[in-house]
């Protein structure tokens, strides 16, 4: 996926910090990348949807995105292309419906997956198994940033993987 130029520059500038963080992973490092300072500001939300609604396969029926980060993330990019979308939670609710899947699908559709940020890709796979468990066929996952420590690989979990930007990438215009 290509972004669009100076988007890195301006998700570096929203959300790129510096100090001291503990990471999902469990390791910690000199800077994060809050998602939240640039899902929350409808400016930089709308121009990464954009860049979504022009990279993601046109094939796909339907978009997903996992609880609770990646949903103002798809609900953005469900406005801008017109498509349904799905919440995958992280597990099912205990009560109500009891769903593991929020929302209107039906089996054999291609669903892409959309990710904030991926680190390892733990919480992207399982929603993703969870999607194939469902009767969704998972074009793949798709992430804002690919924070991962190794980049070379063009999967995630067996599932096809793009991300429009890399950490190098924001932390070059950012200065660190």
């Amino acid at each position: 996926m290509a972004p669009p130029e100076g988007l890195a520059a301006r998700v570096a500038q929203a959300a790129l910090l510096e100090g001291d963080f503990l990471l999902s992973s469990g390791k910690r490092s000199s800077f994060y990348v809050d998602k939240y300072l640039f899902s929350t500001e409808p400016k930089l939300l709308r121009e990464i949807a954009s860049a979504f609604g022009e990279a993601l396969p046109q094939e796909v029926d339907l978009l997903a995105g996992v609880e609770l980060g990646a949903v103002p993330l798809v609900v953005a990019v469900a406005l801008g292309e017109g498509k349904p979308y799905v919440i995958a939670r992280k597990g099912e609710k205990e009560y109500g419906t009891a769903k593991g899947i929020e929302g209107r699908f039906s089996p054999g559709q291609r669903v892409a997956l959309l990710e904030d940020v991926v680190t390892t890709g733990t919480q992207a796979v399982a929603a993703a198994e969870r999607l194939e468990r469902a009767g969704l066929r998972v074009a793949g996952i798709f992430a804002v940033l690919d924070r991962r420590e190794d980049r070379t690989q063009r999967r995630l979990g067996g599932f096809p993987f793009e991300a429009l930007l890399t950490l190098e990438e924001l932390r070059v215009e950012k200065g660190i």
